[in-house]
């Protein structure tokens, strides 16, 4: 890991890129670097850096990447993980979140990461237990952990950060992503050109520093470094807010045609699962230019910084 900085995550709740700073993701990032590797390399990957340390996954909703990325995380670095699920346990038989985070806590966990349909539901938790917490997605307020791993993946791909065009396309409404992906890249110099349905675009994003909002997709994706393509939330068409699937892909969908206005090394995102042939193409999703699949792998790194840097503090030992 590099040493150009003293900050020091041990014992930060991760609820949202806001309360982070610029160096604060760097370090994140630089020592993502390390887990990479790890990850990467032959053999046993299980190591003893926060081996004694209990986390618990508490999912209130479906997820198959960021809940599997944060339990093979905590186990490749030692820890004992257990992963609750909400339709397994005793939030069925009405157990409100307050007892069940206090529950947990009571079984003396270091950690807790929790998935929750309400936003603030992540913060709501850092005021009643003394367990550190990683929000996993909170309503449409934050995914902190995918916006430092989409963060990781540009930085893999482009070789810096600062100064690079980022088009974030499709339901920026209700996206957790988008809003910290946001976060994230503007602390670390970039610039975020948002497009999508007029109905699906935040007013509050329009007068931000550094945001650039676009009715049509194309003007958002000309000459852009990356392109992070949104699911779009097919629960949301129901309520009327485009007319139609045919009619969303046909004008925002992100194909060949559309993809040739960017840079030739145009980098396409997604933060899954896909809806191919709505929101993307499958020959964008599998082609030369997706990153897609890279991201689940830097998602396994990514936490494994997350937790190895607020439950050890970055230790040398910890990471090398």
């Amino acid at each position: 890991m590099e040493k150009s900085s003293s900050v020091n995550l041990f014992g930060k709740n991760v609820v949202a890129l806001e309360n982070f700073s610029a160096e604060e993701i760097r370090l994140v990032l630089n020592t993502a670097r390390k887990m990479k590797q790890i990850i990467r390399r032959g053999g046993e990957k299980k190591l003893p850096n926060l081996r004694g340390k209990a986390i618990v996954n508490l999912f209130y909703e479906p997820s198959t990447r960021t809940r599997t990325s944060f339990e093979l995380a905590g186990k490749y670095l030692g820890a004992d993980v257990v992963s609750i699920n909400s339709g397994t346990s005793s939030i069925v038989k009405g157990e409100s979140l307050r007892d069940t985070l206090r529950t947990i806590e009571a079984m003396g966990v270091d950690a807790i990461v929790m998935r929750h349909k309400a936003e603030g539901a992540a913060d709501f938790a850092t005021q009643v237990v003394k367990p550190v917490i990683i929000n996993a997605g909170d309503g449409a307020h934050a995914h902190p952990s995918q916006a430092l791993l989409d963060l990781f993946t540009i930085e893999q791909h482009k070789g810096h950060l600062e100064g690079l065009k980022v088009a974030i396309l499709g339901d920026i409404l209700h996206s957790r992503v988008a809003r910290s992906d946001i976060q994230g890249m503007r602390k670390m110099g970039m610039e975020v050109h948002l497009a999508g349905p007029k109905t699906l675009l935040p007013r509050f994003l329009f007068q931000e520093p550094g945001i650039f909002v676009h009715e049509r997709i194309e003007e958002a994706m000309e000459a852009a470094d990356v392109i992070n393509v949104l699911r779009i939330q097919l629960e949301r068409q129901k309520a009327g807010l485009f007319p139609s699937m045919r009619e969303y892909a046909r004008v925002f969908g992100v194909n060949e045609k559309r993809l040739s206005l960017a840079k030739k090394d145009v980098l396409v995102l997604h933060p899954g699962p896909m809806n191919k042939g709505l929101e993307i193409a499958p020959d964008v999703a599998y082609g030369d230019h997706s990153a897609i699949q890279e991201q689940v792998q830097n998602g396994v790194a990514i936490r494994m910084a997350i937790l190895t840097l607020i439950l050890t503090g970055g230790r040398k030992d910890a990471v090398d």
